[in-house]
This record gives structure tokens, C-alpha cells and sequence, in this order.
């Protein structure tokens, strides 16, 4: 563990990634549609050698977390034990358990991560621990396993279409599957999309720094405003213009989270001149303002700093909430590419 905590941050990494799925989102559509609701993905992010990572939570959070380790080392405090993450191995964190885990000082870990909820999570996340007690598998590292992953970041950075919505949770289902069932476990690779919708949603990200009109997406499409509406709403779910307004949030809450830059600052970044407007639409899609939004995760980053066994909660207690959950580590067998 780090002699310096003021160091320690959960995130800020060179080369990272990460996407926070807004709230407008998931309760407008995850948890009612009949797919997304039986597990969603909230958060999803990819950290490279993160030295001084670091994430405490006495009380733990209402979310499940995977953990996938690929290069590097860590370590996690769970139950009050602590168990060594290595290459290729990953772990699961029920929802509600008190925990905390870090980057190794000296050879930090590399990991994909992502935190999730709906009816099955629960099951699900007990059923990885219960694989893993019951005959502690050895699981071959796949690179097609991270293709999955990637894939499922690449679709949710291109906003949160419906059918989008639902081929990344139907994508997760696929990678938390990969890790439960290795032997039967077989990816396809996909062709990338090439359509007209497909195309435009490239030009708005292309463009997230503009404003950029209706009749130009338009024009981009070689259609015409209306019929271009209509065949861009029955594919997403969203009229263009909420579309790339996503799309813009989802680069303002990057802002927000990995530089310093000012609300009106990030905000002419995104193309909006108005920090006011931008100010207001940001509360509308995420549930909260710009600057509550830096301000919990400044205060994330200051928790982090405190000591983690004061506040660990007695295994037996941690035991009763989570009667089904041991700590889990499978260990995935590494090739050489790793």
C-alpha cells in the first residue's frame, strides 16, 4: 500500500477510458426494457497502468463489479482478507460488500472494468463465485474476450441508441459468460457497420467540437431533413439532434473527470457557447449539475485517502449480506501474448 496517500486516485490515467452511462438513460430505458433490465451496464472503463490506483468503500456500492486483470498487479481488501490480482486473472464484486483494492507500487496493473445492475446481476455474480468454489477452473486467456469488451465500449461511445442499449448488455452478457463457461465459450467476429445511420453518427463524433445543424447531418446522409429524421429515429430511438446531444455529454463528463478545465470551458470544447444551456441540459440527461458532478469525484478521490479498516464492516455481518459470496479469483492461464 502506498506510504504517500495522497497519491492514490481512482482515476486520471494515461491512455484510459471510461464511460459513465447517464442516469436519464437508465431510468428511461435500461431498467424497463425487457432485455436491458435483466443486466446493464452502468459504468465501463479500461485503465493502463494505473500506479497509485486506488478505490476504498466501507459500505460498498449498489452496483456489482468485474475486475479483469491483463497486465501488471493489484490487490483487494474484501471480508477483511486480501487477495493479489495477477495477470489474467480477474474477480467479482458482489453489490453491498465492503471492499477496496489497489495498483501494485512497483509493476501497476493493467485492467478492464465495468459495474452493472439489473434483475439477473445478482445471480449472475453469485453464480462466478460459485463456479469458481466449486471447482476452481483455470481459464485460458482469450484475446477474443477482449474484443467483446472493446466492442462493447466502441458501441456505447457512439451514444446510447436503443439498439445500441441493447446489443452492448446483450454483448456483456456475452463477456461475463466467457468467463464463467470457457469450453464453450466462441466469438464471431462482426463486420463493421458501413449504413447510412452508421455514417452520420461518425460525422457528429467526428464534429463533437461544432455545432452542427440538422440540415448538415442532412446533407451528410443524402437525404432530406425529414426522411433523414425519420429513418435516424426508427434505428435509435432518438431524433438526431438528442443523439449528438448525448454524444456531447458523454465528452463532457470525460472533461469533467480527467482535466481541470472550466464548465464553460468544456462546454465551448462540445460546441456549446452557452455554458447556461449547457449547464442546463447536463442536469437534465445526467441528474445532476457540471460542478456536483466534479465535486463527487473530488470527494471520491479524497475517500480513497482514508484508512480502510476502521470502517470494514465484521465478516460475519458481510457473510449474512452476502451468503453466497467467498472471495473469487479466477486464474486465467496466460499466454505469451499477454
Amino acid at each position: 500500500m502506498s506510504k504517500d496517500k495522497s497519491l492514490r486516485k481512482r482515476d486520471g490515467f494515461d491512455g484510459q477510458r471510461l464511460i459513465v452511462i447517464p442516469k436519464k438513460i437508465v431510468s428511461d430505458f435500461l431498467i424497463d426494457d425487457p432485455i436491458t433490465r435483466q443486466v446493464y451496464i452502468t459504468d465501463i472503463g479500461y485503465y493502463p497502468r494505473a500506479l497509485f490506483h486506488y478505490a476504498q468503500r466501507s459500505q460498498g456500492i449498489n452496483q456489482h463489479i468485474i475486475i479483469y486483470c491483463t497486465d501488471g498487479y493489484g490487490w483487494i481488501d474484501i471480508n477483511k482478507k486480501r487477495i493479489q490480482i495477477a495477470p489474467s486473472q480477474f474477480i467479482a464484486i458482489p453489490a453491498n460488500t465492503p471492499h477496496a483494492y489497489g495498483a501494485d507500487e512497483k509493476n501497476p496493473w493493467s485492467i478492464y472494468w465495468a459495474h452493472f445492475k439489473g434483475e439477473n446481476a445478482r445471480f449472475i455474480t453469485d453464480l462466478i463465485v460459485e463456479k469458481q468454489e466449486s471447482f476452481k477452473p483455470q481459464l485460458t486467456y482469450s484475446a477474443e474476450r477482449i474484443k467483446i469488451f472493446d466492442d462493447i465500449y466502441y458501441n456505447l461511445e457512439k451514444g446510447y441508441g436503443e439498439d445500441t442499449l441493447r446489443y452492448a448488455n446483450m454483448s456483456f452478457y456475452h463477456f461475463l459468460s466467457s468467463m464463467i463457461y470457457t469450453e464453450q465459450f466462441n466469438w464471431e467476429k462482426k463486420e463493421p457497420s458501413t449504413d447510412t445511420v452508421e455514417s452520420v453518427i461518425n460525422f457528429m463524433q467526428d464534429n463533437i467540437e461544432k455545432i452542427v445543424t440538422l440540415k448538415e447531418m442532412a446533407d451528410h446522409s443524402q437525404m432530406s431533413v425529414t426522411y433523414f429524421c425519420k429513418i435516424f429515429k426508427k434505428k435509435t430511438g432518438h431524433t438526431p439532434m438528442e443523439y449528438f446531444n448525448y454524444l456531447k455529454i458523454q465528452k463532457a463528463c470525460q472533461y469533467l473527470s480527467f482535466t481541470a478545465m472550466s464548465v464553460k470551458e468544456l462546454a465551448f470544447r462540445i460546441g456549446i457557447h452557452d455554458q447556461y444551456y449547457f449547464s442546463r441540459m447536463f442536469s437534465r440527461l445526467m441528474g445532476t449539475s457540471p460542478s456536483d458532478y466534479r465535486k463527487r469525484l473530488s470527494e471520491s478521490n479524497n475517500l480513497v485517502n482514508s484508512p480502510i479498516a476502521a470502517n470494514m464492516e465484521d465478516p460475519s455481518d458481510s457473510h449474512q449480506k452476502n451468503s453466497a459470496y467467498q472471495p473469487m479469483i479466477a486464474k486465467l492461464k496466460r499466454s505469451p501474448q499477454s
